[in-house]
């Protein structure tokens, strides 16, 4: 029987030990896709308990805590934050094979020096001392990203965003590494929400251009997207609920931008015309400007009306859409092609029985680009698990090239989160370490060298130009 995640955790043969050891291990992080604040890095901000970097916004940990009954006082409520961390302590040695375990115990392990596993009977001496660390200046978010060994960080930047503390960070020669925007133009296209006709207001003061056709937003657009670059932005991201593909005309465009900005909402052909025409408009200027654009799809958002009006997005209450339609997709990354304008994307799909196709869609666009230019992102999400990673990669070295796989990403709003890196590269590995044992690749230690290092770090810094 091994032991309790030791330092051989995940790591079935030999070849795997050697491979993470040699290789793995000590790589930095390029952390190409997250949700942590710019300011708090700026601001090197300290935390008060390990309940607010732990369970604040982390509604991975609040889907669980409220399967096994726990009030919402615990949770997002007005619980002291001793009482949330014990609520937690008492829901996490039911979750095994739940990747939150592995998470909670490596973040325990490596940040805080603590070995057990947690449960309700050790929760108020371990949180105890988890806050007594937190209290030292390496344990404040700087400290954090250096202990961390963290060398890119892409946050997560509305259009509208100042970028301000990403200015005061590109010119602080004790930066603890690269923190790069991203551009995130959601709401820009989001012509169907209530929020749109407010959000467009406030990009036409910002950029003092009234926005009353199509033209207008992309000049708007166009305008953010020079700020970015000069702020060292080359990355995009995009959330959609379905992969989207449809054509209206430019009259019919320009009034439903019209109607919208009277809060009038567009039928559902429209507003996927609108959106399209949009991310159409961005994806050849993020080819003209050498981006990448990530497109996130598959998503049933804020499904329970009531925790929705209560608590808002983001809390916890999403879900797995059914299957997307390739032919979208298909029709969106020809178009582009065709011409010319086809940036480096990534696709990541809620869904992973959509891992097949989107593979082999992917595999008629790659001309032209470069080692990998359209890649299937790393497991997403409800995906990120040990069978969820297992299986992505396992469908990409099928149907595709594994070797060349940008590989993990935190997607997270926690500065702990970085040991999610050590887990996925346990898991490279563990997995390739099973192929050469099993017979079915060589053991030529250079190569293994290079399929290693360049899934867990160095094609990710070539694909991004970090």
């Amino acid at each position: 029987m091994k032991n309790f995640m030791d330092e051989n955790f995940l790591l079935e043969t030999k070849t795997a030990i050697s491979l993470y050891n040699n290789y793995a291990k000590d790589l930095p992080i390029i952390d190409y896709h997250c949700h942590v604040s710019p300011y708090e890095i700026n601001d090197n901000l300290r935390f008060d308990s390990i309940t607010q970097v732990w369970l604040g916004g982390d509604h991975y940990k609040w889907r669980a805590m409220r399967a096994m009954g726990v009030s919402e006082d615990f949770i997002t409520g007005n619980a002291t934050d001793r009482e949330k961390f014990r609520a937690w302590a008492k829901t996490i040695p039911m979750l095994i094979g739940n990747p939150l375990y592995h998470w909670t115990h490596l973040e325990l392990q490596r940040y805080f020096g603590v070995m057990e596993p947690l449960c309700e009977e050790n929760a108020d001496k371990i949180f105890d001392h988890c806050n007594e660390i937190l209290q030292r200046d390496d344990m404040r978010v700087r400290g954090i990203i250096q202990k961390s060994n963290v060398e890119v960080v892409c946050t997560t930047d509305d259009p509208i965003d100042k970028l301000d503390a990403h200015h005061a960070l590109a010119s602080d020669e004790n930066a603890p590494s690269k923190v790069l925007p991203a551009f995130r133009p959601d709401k820009a296209m989001n012509i169907n929400k209530e929020t749109f006709a407010g959000y467009i207001k406030t990009l036409e003061e910002l950029c003092d251009i009234k926005i009353n056709t199509v033209e207008d937003l992309k000049k708007a657009l166009k305008d953010r997207l020079d700020y970015f670059d000069k702020h060292n932005c080359s990355v995009s991201d995009h959330a959609l609920d379905k992969l989207i593909y449809a054509e209206a005309s430019t009259e019919e465009l320009n009034k439903a931008l019209l109607d919208a900005k009277v809060g009038i909402v567009p039928n559902a052909h429209l507003t996927e015309a609108f959106q399209t025409t949009i991310l159409e408009f961005l994806a050849k200027e993020y080819h003209d400007r050498n981006w990448v654009m990530q497109l996130h799809f598959g998503c049933l958002r804020n499904n329970s009306a009531k925790m929705f009006k209560r608590l808002g997005a983001d809390t916890g209450y999403d879900a797995m859409n059914s299957v997307s339609d390739p032919q979208k997709l298909i029709s969106f990354l020809s178009k582009l092609e065709e011409a010319g304008k086809l940036p480096k994307t990534i696709l990541y799909s809620l869904n992973p029985t959509e891992n097949e196709v989107l593979l082999t869609v992917m595999g008629c666009f790659q001309t032209d680009g470069g080692v990998g230019k359209i890649q299937l992102g790393s497991a997403w999400w409800f995906n990120d698990h040990l069978i969820g990673m297992e299986k992505q990669m396992k469908d990409l070295a099928s149907i595709g090239v594994l070797g060349a796989f940008i590989g993990m990403l935190t997607d997270s709003r926690s500065f702990l989160s970085y040991t999610r890196h050590e887990y996925f590269r346990r898991i490279v590995c563990n997995m390739i370490g099973n192929f050469v044992e099993s017979g079915q690749y060589p053991n030529d230690e250079k190569m293994l060298k290079t399929l290693v290092e360049g899934i867990c770090y160095k094609n990710a810094k070539d694909y991004f130009n970090f």
